[in-house]
């Protein structure tokens, strides 16, 4: 689609993103620590100073304040406007990929990704706050495509299934934590939205990104060692979306 076609409800899209993102970065911060979300003024995280309208315009505040807050002058740091910036992207490809209605749905499971994929970025966790019920949205998707709730239900029991087994094996061969629970909840939900024949392309599509992702790590000077981690969550959260929006390859 030709960004000329978008129409009303496309372009509300695009400028409803950054709002959405700016929304994601206060859940990001606040949920893991179970702040309030909504009823809370958002403040300077090292000052503690409480930021206006002025401070809160998605990705144009970060600008013109260039990236300092204006109270204290402490670096903002790239993290919240780059939230920001990744949820306008999501749109920007759902609408380059999807017709308008289908884009919206692309935007919405996008958005739940990225926060999923930010919350295990900064603190090492997957609430089941928003995996069980990305899960369930997964399966009630069904009932627009009923031939394929066997496969969404399946792929969702082989994903959890599958990622706690490996689990396991690394724990009994390395003696130690590998991956969560919260990673075998995510590649459920990622089974309920692809179906499970989808399954290994979504586990290899993960694993790809990750490896990719620590090469880019170690050329740009960081030093991963054997015993160096990544959380696993935000390559699942990609690969997941990557495949709901193109599928899965033909073999």
């Amino acid at each position: 689609m030709s960004f000329g076609e978008l129409g009303v409800p496309g372009w509300g899209l695009l400028l409803l993103a950054p709002i959405i993102g700016s929304f994601l970065d206060v859940v990001v911060h606040r949920l893991p620590d179970r702040r309030p979300i909504v009823w809370s003024r958002s403040r300077c995280e090292a000052c503690g100073a409480a930021l206006t309208a002025r401070d809160l315009v998605p990705l144009l505040s970060w600008l013109v304040a260039r990236g300092r807050c204006r109270h204290c002058g402490d670096r903002l740091g790239w993290f919240d406007p780059g939230i920001e910036l990744a949820a306008l992207l999501v749109a920007v490809v759902a609408v380059a990929v999807d017709d308008v209605p289908r884009a919206w749905l692309d935007c919405v499971l996008g958005w739940w990704l990225l926060a999923l994929g930010a919350i295990d970025l900064r603190r090492w966790l997957l609430p089941d706050l928003f995996t069980l019920p990305l899960i369930v949205a997964g399966l009630a998707a069904a009932l627009f495509d009923p031939g394929s709730l066997l496969d969404r239900t399946l792929g969702a029991a082989f994903g959890y299934l599958v990622l706690r087994g490996i689990a396991a094996l690394y724990r009994i061969l390395r003696h130690r934590e590998g991956l969560g629970g919260g990673d075998a909840k995510l590649l459920a939900a990622g089974g309920a939205w692809v179906g499970a024949s989808a399954l290994p392309q979504l586990i290899l599509a993960a694993a790809l990104v990750a490896l990719l992702t620590a090469g880019v790590l170690r050329l740009a000077g960081f030093r991963l060692q054997a015993h160096s981690a990544l959380p696993f969550g935000p390559f699942i959260a990609v690969a997941l979306w990557a495949i709901w929006l193109f599928g899965p390859l033909s073999l």
